[in-house]
């Protein structure tokens, strides 16, 4: 293939600009507050879920301290009952005194079991709550941390998007000066060998692969006419000439 000396070196100018991009691309693919963010939405979510658990079982604690509370108001309003009888003198008959008194007493035990319970689930209901209060905390400090890292995860990336736009239309200019057939070469070698196609030889050393070549291949090239475009050798992209290739004065030809 033929193309201008100037072609060429332009070939050099189109890599620069696809390498740049491909940075623009990796920055945004990489940006730290992206992960970030998701980590932080990841445990607003784990929040969400541990807060629905905590209010369902404050809600069922909440209704078995009531369930208890009304058993103890029944035990009691039933001792009160008996001890007004106990103590009306009304009853007379001993055996039946002895009952209610038994009875009175075994209800003052049964009263000081249900109280106990109740005690048991207000220390529960008080976790219940302390932890319902600590995780509506959590959450709301750590949605603020989610707001304030994608407000700089957007912020970079729109910066990221104005330098992508910036290249992409250098890119769109250095492209239109490059002869098609030479272009083409360019872009099937870039997508072959991780975005480099087009690297300058330098004091005898192809920049892609970074490989000096042989005295040979430098003799190839410099018997090669200006226009002719070459290869490296060794990782098969497009070597451009330059003024420090190495060949004396064949390359400013």
């Amino acid at each position: 293939m033929k193309a201008e000396p100037d072609a060429q070196a332009r070939l050099l100018d189109l890599q620069e600009l696809d390498t740049g991009l491909q940075r623009v691309e990796h920055r945004a693919r990489t940006l730290p507050e992206t992960a970030e963010a998701a980590a932080l939405k990841e445990r607003v979510d784990q929040i969400d879920s541990e807060l629905v658990t905590a209010q369902t079982k404050v809600s069922d604690i909440e209704r078995e301290q009531r369930k208890a509370e009304r058993d103890v108001d029944q035990v009691r309003s039933r001792a009160d009952r008996d001890t007004k009888r106990l103590e009306s003198g009304q009853i007379t008959n001993s055996k039946e005194l002895q009952n209610l008194q038994s009875e009175i007493t075994s209800l003052a035990r049964r009263q000081a079991e249900l109280e106990e319970v109740v005690l048991e689930v207000m220390e529960r209901a008080e976790e219940l709550n302390a932890q319902v209060v600590r995780l509506t905390a959590e959450r709301e400090e750590t949605v603020a941390k989610y707001t304030e890292v994608t407000a700089r995860r957007d912020t970079a990336a729109a910066g990221i998007a104005m330098d992508r736009d910036t290249i992409v239309r250098d890119r769109e200019r250095v492209a239109a000066e490059i002869p098609a057939d030479l272009l083409a070469l360019y872009d099937k070698l870039r997508a072959q060998y991780d975005g480099v196609a087009a690297a300058p030889l330098r004091y005898g050393r192809c920049g892609g692969c970074k490989l000096a070549l042989s005295t040979v291949e430098l003799n190839d090239i410099r018997a090669t006419p200006a226009d002719e475009v070459v290869r490296c050798e060794d990782c098969r992209r497009i070597l451009v000439r330059t003024a420090e290739s190495g060949l004396g004065g064949q390359a400013e030809q």
